[in-house]
């Protein structure tokens, strides 16, 4: 990575941009089988959360925080799960994952369960939209 923040083109290529928090930019995962929003800090040579100066980790839980209840309010999950795992991609991301007990990989995690289904372009321009108004609400 550089000095200066770049969005890693791994999750560029996999997701759809909401908007930006403080912070974090979020983006939508494009995968219609888990609603599902993964948040960056927008602060460049980051892989850990422990990375985070103590003011911006605040801010990250906060925007964490926000965004689990986006989440719930678009999916109503049973479960939303929150994970910076970056075994893939190591820039610090952090997952908010709406669960069902009905979807595809439950009880077990979402990564290797199967192939991403993309979202059809009316259904992802609509999630995107409201995503973006709740996070505005928030």
């Amino acid at each position: 990575m550089t000095d200066a923040f770049s969005l890693d083109p791994r999750l560029a290529a996999d997701t759809h941009p909401v908007g930006d928090l403080a912070l974090c930019s979020v983006l939508l995962m494009d995968d219609a089988r888990f609603p599902w929003l993964i948040l960056v800090p927008r602060r460049p040579n980051l892989s850990e959360l422990t990375d985070l100066t103590p003011e911006d980790a605040r801010l990250a839980f906060e925007e964490i925080r926000i965004a689990v209840g986006v989440v719930q309010s678009l999916a109503r999950p049973d479960k939303v799960n929150v994970a910076a795992l970056g075994n893939v991609v190591s820039q610090l991301h952090i997952h908010v994952v709406a669960r069902f007990r009905s979807d595809p990989a439950w009880p077990g995690p979402v990564w290797g369960a199967g192939e991403p289904k993309p979202y059809p372009p009316h259904a992802r321009a609509a999630l995107l939209e409201r995503a973006a108004a709740l996070f505005v609400a928030a």
